[in-house]
C-alpha cells in the first residue's frame, strides 16, 4: 500500500467511525423515501474495500431457487454487456483513468480508488464470447475491437455497430456472425471526455434513434456550469438524419437505460452527488421525460435545494421528482428490463447492478437487485439476486457488479463483475 493510500486509510477510518455514530442505519429505498437532512461533510468520507477477486470455486451468493456460474472469466475490468441476435455476447473492457492530482485529498482519493481497482490502465477493447454448445459457458473468445477510447455502451442496428467511447459515438459496418470489426469507425457525435466517463447506449424500440448517457464532469458543477454543457444528461441521436440533441438533463450520472414495455417509457439509473451524508441523497431509478430536468446540480429528489451550489430558482421549480430511491451512494450502474418468466420466483421488473459505495461510513450496494413493476411502475422493496461481493468485515471485495443483460436463451441473466473479472450467469436452479 502506498503512502497516500495508507494515510487515506488511517484518516478515513477515524472519519468513518465518527460518522457511523450519526448516520442512519437503514438504506433509503422505494417510491416515498425519508431522506435524512443534509450534513455537509467538508472532507469527503473515503471508505472502499481492497479488491481481492474470487478464489477458485468461489461464487457470489445467489437468491433461493437460482444458481450462478461463470459464463466467461479472465477479463480485464469488464464493464458492459451487449447480447447480439445470434447469441454472441460482447463485453466492453475499460476502466477510469488517473489524472494529475491537484490536492492531497485528490491523491488520497486516487490511491483509495487504485487499491479498489476502480482506476488504472484501461484495456480499451471489446471482446466477443461465444457459447457454441449452449451449456452456459463461453468456449470461444475473440477480440471484437481494440484501441478504443474507454468503450462502454454498444448497440447493433441494420448492419451498423455503435460504440459509446468516452469522447463520442462511433459507427462501424458489421456482418452477421462476424467475430471482429473491420474498417474505420465513423464518428457520429462528440462528447466531452473524462469526469464520469461512461457512455451507455440504447436503441429506441423501432431502431430509429440512439440514446446515450453522459455523466457530469464534477460532483456539483465545481468547475462552473460552462464546463458541464452537454453533460449530466441523456442525448438522443436520430440515426437517419444524424441530428443529435439533449433529450433530458439534470441527471448527474445516468448510466444504465432500459425500456419499460407497458408504458413504452425510457428508464435510467442515476448516481447522485457526494458530500451530504451516507443516505443523502439516494441514487435513483426513474422514468425519463423528453425535455425533462431532474435537478442536478441545484437540487435533488423533490426540489431539495443543495445550498453549496449557486442557485437557479426556475430550474429547481421545474425539476422532476425521480420515481424510486436506490439507497445512498450505491453506484447503481447496470440496468435491464427482465420479462415475466425469465427467472423462477421473480416477476417482471428492472434488474440493477449496484457497483457499490466508496464514500460513506457504512458500505452500500455491491449487489445485483431486482425491482418489481406493476402497470409500468416500480412497486415494493428490491430483492437481491446476487450478493456476497464483500467480506464480512467489509475490508475486501471479491467482485463489483456493473452491467446486466438478459442472456441469449432468454432464461438467464448475465452480469459483468469488474473486480472479479468475470461475467456471471444466473439461471433457475
Amino acid at each position: 500500500m502506498d503512502f497516500y493510500a495508507r494515510v487515506a486509510e488511517i484518516a478515513g477510518g477515524a472519519m468513518v467511525r465518527l460518522r457511523r455514530m450519526s448516520e442512519p442505519k437503514e438504506a433509503v429505498f422505494g417510491t416515498s423515501p425519508e431522506i435524512p437532512k443534509a450534513r455537509k461533510q467538508g472532507i469527503m468520507t473515503l471508505k472502499m474495500p481492497t479488491a481481492q477477486g474470487w478464489a477458485p470455486g468461489q461464487t457470489p451468493k445467489v437468491a433461493e431457487g437460482l444458481k450462478v456460474n461463470r459464463f466467461a472469466e479472465n477479463l480485464a475490468h469488464p464493464r458492459w454487456i451487449e447480447v447480439l441476435p445470434n447469441g454472441d455476447v460482447l463485453v466492453a473492457e475499460a476502466t477510469g483513468r488517473t489524472t494529475e492530482p491537484e490536492t492531497f485529498l485528490d491523491r488520497a482519493r486516487q490511491a483509495t480508488m487504485r487499491r479498489a481497482k476502480a482506476i488504472g490502465d484501461s484495456a480499451n477493447r471489446i471482446t466477443l464470447w461465444r457459447d457454441a454448445d449452449g451449456d452456459g459457458v463461453a468456449e470461444e473468445r475473440h477480440v471484437f475491437t481494440e484501441n478504443q477510447n474507454q468503450p462502454f455502451g454498444m448497440a447493433l442496428q441494420d448492419g451498423t455497430f455503435y460504440i459509446g467511447n468516452t469522447d463520442g459515438i462511433l459507427a462501424y459496418d458489421y456482418a452477421d456472425g462476424a467475430t471482429q470489426l473491420t474498417g474505420e469507425g465513423r464518428r457520429l457525435v462528440e462528447f466531452k471526455p473524462d469526469g464520469h466517463w461512461t457512455r451507455s447506449l440504447l436503441l429506441s424500440p423501432d431502431g430509429t434513434r440512439l440514446y446515450a448517457g453522459v455523466g457530469s464532469l464534477s460532483n456539483i458543477g465545481d468547475e462552473g456550469m460552462e464546463a458541464e454543457e452537454g453533460r449530466a444528461c441523456i442525448w438522443e441521436l436520430d440515426l437517419a438524419s444524424g441530428a443529435a440533441r439533449i433529450f433530458a438533463g439534470g441527471l448527474r450520472n445516468a448510466v444504465g437505460m432500459a425500456w419499460e414495455p407497458v408504458t413504452g417509457k425510457l428508464w435510467t439509473v442515476v448516481n447522485e452527488r457526494d458530500g451530504l451524508g451516507d443516505e443523502t441523497p439516494p441514487d435513483y431509478l426513474t422514468s425519463v421525460q423528453d425535455g425533462g430536468f431532474y435537478g442536478w446540480p441545484y437540487s435533488y429528489w423533490d426540489r431539495i435545494v443543495d445550498d453549496r451550489v449557486p442557485q437557479d430558482a426556475a430550474k429547481v421549480a421545474g425539476s422532476i421528482r425521480p420515481d424510486y430511491a436506490l439507497g445512498g451512494h450505491t453506484a447503481s450502474l447496470g440496468l435491464c428490463w427482465m420479462p415475466e418468466g425469465t427467472l423462477p420466483g421473480f416477476g417482471a421488473g428492472m434488474v440493477i447492478g449496484q457497483h457499490g459505495s466508496w464514500n460513506r461510513s457504512v458500505l452500500s450496494g455491491y449487489r445485483m437487485i431486482f425491482v418489481p413493476f406493476e402497470d409500468g411502475r416500480p412497486v415494493g422493496a428490491p430483492r437481491d439476486i446476487l450478493s456476497g461481493f464483500l467480506s464480512e468485515d467489509e475490508s475486501v471485495s471479491y467482485g463489483r457488479p456493473v452491467g446486466v443483460a438478459i442472456g441469449p436463451d432468454g432464461k438467464s441473466l448475465l452480469m459483468a463483475d469488474d473486480v472479479g473479472d468475470v461475467i456471471w450467469r444466473v439461471t433457475g436452479a
